[in-house]
C-alpha cells in the first residue's frame, strides 16, 4: 500500500477540501508550472488516492509531493480550514518508509542531515564554503559545490566569534524568564542575530537562558519526512529547556525552527511535547506584542520586509514583526505588493533538494523585492536571508540583509552612544 497505519495522512483532514480553487494562487509550483497535480488541491487528490488504493506508492506521486515546498500558504488562503500542513508533514515520512530514493538522492539527504543539523560538523565545513564562494560555487565538483552555492556570506573571523552567554539578566525590572533555542545554522552562520537576540531581549527585561544543547531543534528533519531523527531532536529540546526549569517562554530567532517547535504535540504526540510547544514564540512575535523599554536611536534605512512563510503562514506572525520594527525611529518600513505570499524558494533544504525550482522562485522574489527601492531588506529566517542573499547578488544588485531584531537592537545601541 501506499501509506502504512503509522501516522498516517487524516482522512477527515482530506474531506474538508471542496477543491474550490483559491489555494492555486498561493502555490509557488503551480505559479510555476500550471499543473493541477503540483497544486495544494491535486496532491490532496494523490493523497486520497494512495489511502484508498492496494497500490505501492507511484514514482509519480512521490515526484508531486517532492516538489511541494511545504511552505502553507494554500493553508492561509484556504476558506475551508483544510490542514494542508499536517497532511504533508504526515506524508513525508511515509515517502521516506516506501519509496527507494535513487543513490544520487540518498547520498544528498545523508550530506544534508549530517552536516546542517551538527553546529560543530557546520563550523568544520564552513572554511570551504568560504573558500568555494571564493572560487566561484560552480567550480566545485558534486554535492559540496551544490552547498556552497546557497551558503550565506560568511568569513573566517565569522567562525571566530560564535560563543554566547549562557544566562544574561534582565537590564531593570524583569518582566520574564525565557529561554533562546541557538539552533544549529542560526548559531553558526548567523551569529550575529543570535548575539542581538540575547541582548535585545535583555534590554527589554527579560532573563535569558542560551544553552549550548540542544543542537538542533529538528526542523529541517521534520519538514524533510525525517521523523524518527525529528522526534529525537524534539525530545532532546524538550528536556534541555526543561532542565532550565519555571521559563515563560522558549525563544526562537529563526522562522523554521519556530514552526516546527510549535508543532512538537504533533509530532511527539504526548502532553509534555504539547505544553512546551504553547510555550514557544518567535522573538518578533515577543517583542512586537509587548511596549518597548530600552530607548530607541534612528536607524535611517528604507526596509523592505519579507515575511518567512514558516512565520507568516505557518505561525500566523505578521504584524508583531512590522511593529517591532516601527519603533524605531527614522526607518522607512516598505512593503512588497508584487507576490508577496509566494515562498522565496529555500523552504528549508528545498533549494538543494529541488535546485531548478527553488533558483527559479528565488529570483522571482528578489526581483520583486528590488523593486520596492529598499536599501535593505528584513527576514525572520536564515533560510530566507541566504537565498534571497545569492539571487541579489546574482542579479548584481547585493542588498543587505537583516533579521529584524538586529536593526532593533542596532536602534538601542544608537540611543545608548
Amino acid at each position: 500500500m501506499a501509506f502504512d497505519t503509522f501516522r498516517p495522512p487524516q482522512t477527515e483532514v482530506l474531506e474538508d477540501c471542496v477543491h474550490c480553487g483559491f489555494c492555486l494562487d498561493t502555490c509557488p509550483t503551480y505559479v510555476l508550472w500550471g499543473n493541477e497535480a503540483d497544486s495544494p488541491r491535486g496532491r490532496i487528490v494523490l493523497i486520497g488516492e494512495g489511502l484508498r488504493s492496494d497500490e505501492p506508492m507511484s514514482d509519480e506521486m512521490v515526484t508531486h509531493f517532492d516538489r511541494c515546498l511545504g511552505c502553507m500558504a494554500c493553508v492561509t488562503a484556504c476558506p475551508s480550514g483544510v490542514r494542508y500542513d499536517h497532511l504533508i508533514e504526515r506524508v513525508r515520512p511515509q515517502v521516506e518508509r516506501h519509496h527507494q530514493r535513487s543513490l544520487f538522492e540518498r547520498g544528498l539527504r545523508r550530506m544534508l542531515f549530517g552536516t546542517l543539523p551538527h553546529p560543530r560538523r557546520l563550523r568544520t565545513l564552513a572554511p570551504l564554503m568560504i573558500a568555494g564562494r571564493k572560487l566561484g560555487s560552480d567550480r566545485i565538483p558534486g554535492r559540496l559545490g551544490m552547498l556552497a552555492k546557497v551558503s550565506p556570506q560568511l568569513s573566517m573571523r565569522d567562525l571566530r566569534s560564535t560563543g554566547f552567554p549562557e544566562h544574561v539578566p534582565a537590564v531593570g525590572e524583569q518582566r520574564g524568564r525565557v529561554g533562546l533555542l541557538l539552533g544549529c545554522v542560526q548559531r553558526v552562520f548567523y551569529a550575529d542575530v543570535q548575539r542581538a537576540t540575547i541582548a535585545t531581549l535583555a534590554a527589554e527585561g527579560f532573563e535569558v537562558f542560551a544553552p549550548q544543547l540542544p543542537e538542533c531543534c529538528g526542523a529541517l528533519e521534520m519538514h524533510s519526512g525525517e521523523e524518527p531523527a525529528a522526534v529525537t531532536r524534539a525530545e532532546a529540546t524538550i528536556a534541555a529547556f526543561n532542565a532550565i526549569g519555571d521559563l515563560d517562554y522558549v525563544v526562537t530567532s529563526a522562522a523554521g525552527c519556530g514552526s516546527a517547535m510549535k508543532d512538537y504535540g504533533e509530532l511527539v504526540g504526548t502532553p509534555e511535547a504539547q505544553r512546551f510547544a504553547e510555550r514557544v514564540v518567535d522573538v518578533t512575535e515577543l517583542l512586537g506584542s509587548v511596549e518597548p523599554r530600552a530607548p530607541r536611536g534612528p536607524v535611517p534605512l528604507k526596509v523592505v520586509y519579507h515575511d518567512a512563510c514558516h512565520l507568516a503562514h505557518a505561525q500566523k506572525v505578521r504584524e508583531q514583526p512590522r511593529a517591532m520594527l516601527r519603533t524605531i525611529p527614522e526607518l522607512e518600513l516598505l512593503e512588497n505588493r508584487v507576490e508577496p505570499d509566494i515562498c522565496c524558494g529555500s523552504a528549508g533544504v528545498y533549494n538543494m533538494l529541488q535546485p531548478e525550482a527553488g533558483a527559479d522562485l528565488g529570483v522571482r522574489k528578489a526581483r520583486n523585492l528590488l523593486d520596492t527601492g529598499a536599501d535593505a531588506m528584513a527576514a525572520a529566517n536564515p533560510g530566507c536571508a541566504a537565498q534571497l542573499d545569492r539571487h541579489f547578488r546574482d542579479l548584481g544588485k547585493p542588498l543587505p540583509i537583516y533579521h529584524p531584531v538586529e536593526l532593533v537592537w542596532r536602534s538601542i545601541k544608537a540611543a545608548a552612544a
